[in-house]
């Protein structure tokens, strides 16, 4: 059977971790680990968000903000999730600890949560938004013109971005985090398009997908570059603040271009998302048949994907579709 190769939109989404795959439907998650002897672990969990019951955060351009402030928190919990399987077992919890649990009631594990997420956008914000500004400001005394030098200050942004991203995958740890990234989007690539979700059917399907998280960095880069060519100030002072006060705005768009992107494919669609998927190359890699079975396990634990197959693409999965069909064609990750 020749199924449509569009992609239809799955609402799924999810992340790599350190030796596993957190994917997330609505409010459910799940976390699937290959733990150290080789067994596969599956928690189920949910994840309400910031302000869950509040019909503002569900705003255009607002609602963006919070997602991302919720995907880094649920990020950084799920990270220290699986990192909990590879830490010493002999370690012991120190004074520290004790006290600090003491003192939050037992809440200390939420509280070094917020202080991490707090931390996390705090650096993000030094490299990548206040740093290029410096170094593009010391070129003030060459350039007089502004609008080279915003030009400039945006390059400068992105080639920082490139460089992170670039040298971090040489990283052997890294480099498996971005192979369990790229099992993550075949999985959710392999249902989009219609193929019941094995083990050869995910490792077919492409590891690039429109709704990554680093094609939303890419469009956080592209819109903080045109914001800031449009709106100046002169003093160098109120130049830093404009660039904090501006980052929820910035935020705000991008996520409304990438969910515009997760729904479209027309051309102009495909124009503004080629870097960002260019840019996945870097930090997606090809994972082995093991890392795919621990993506398929998360997917399995909170999407029910042949309720999803029969209903968008209108056929249901039995036990025939589940042999892996060697008449599938490998997807071409430039159509996506």
């Amino acid at each position: 059977m020749r199924r449509n190769r569009n992609n239809r939109s799955s609402g799924i989404g999810g992340q790599a971790v350190l030796e596993g795959v957190m994917m997330k439907n609505k409010d459910d998650y799940a976390v699937a680990i290959r733990k150290p002897n080789g067994e596969i672990e599956v928690e189920v969990d949910v994840f309400r968000g910031c302000m869950p019951d509040s019909k503002i955060i569900k705003l255009p351009f607002i609602r963006g903000v919070f997602n991302f402030v919720d995907s880094l928190r649920l990020g950084i919990k799920t990270l220290n999730y699986s990192a909990s399987f590879y830490e010493d077992e002999e370690a012991q919890e120190t004074k520290i600890d004790k006290t600090l649990d003491k003192v939050s009631g037992g809440r200390s594990e939420s509280i070094l949560m917020g202080i991490t997420t707090i931390f996390s956008i705090a650096l993000a914000v030094g490299i990548f938004i206040l740093l290029p500004y410096f170094l593009s400001s010391l070129l003030s005394v060459y350039v007089r013109n502004e609008s080279l030098q915003a030009i400039i200050e945006g390059a400068i942004r992105i080639l920082i971005f490139l460089a992170y991203v670039a040298g971090i995958s040489l990283m052997k740890d890294i480099r498996r985090l971005y192979q369990y990234h790229g099992a993550e989007h075949k999985c959710i690539n392999c249902i989009e398009k219609g193929r019941p979700l094995t083990v050869h059917n995910v490792l077919r399907s492409s590891r690039i997908h429109k709704r990554c998280g680093t094609s939303f960095l890419f469009f956080v880069m592209f819109v903080s570059i045109v914001l800031f060519f449009f709106i100046r100030v002169q003093n160098p002072a109120l130049k830093i603040v404009l660039r904090i006060l501006l980052i929820p705005v910035i935020a705000g768009i991008s996520y409304e271009i990438i969910r515009l992107a997760g729904r479209s494919d027309n051309i102009f669609i495909r124009i503004i998302s080629a870097p960002g998927m260019l840019l996945q190359r870097l930090t997606t890699k090809e994972p082995d048949e093991s890392m795919v079975e621990v993506a398929m396990k998360s997917v399995e634990a909170v999407f029910d994907w042949k309720a999803y197959l029969k209903e968008t693409f209108g056929y249901e999965v039995d036990d025939s579709w589940m042999v892996d069909d060697s008449s599938l064609e490998e997807e071409d990750e430039n159509d996506i």
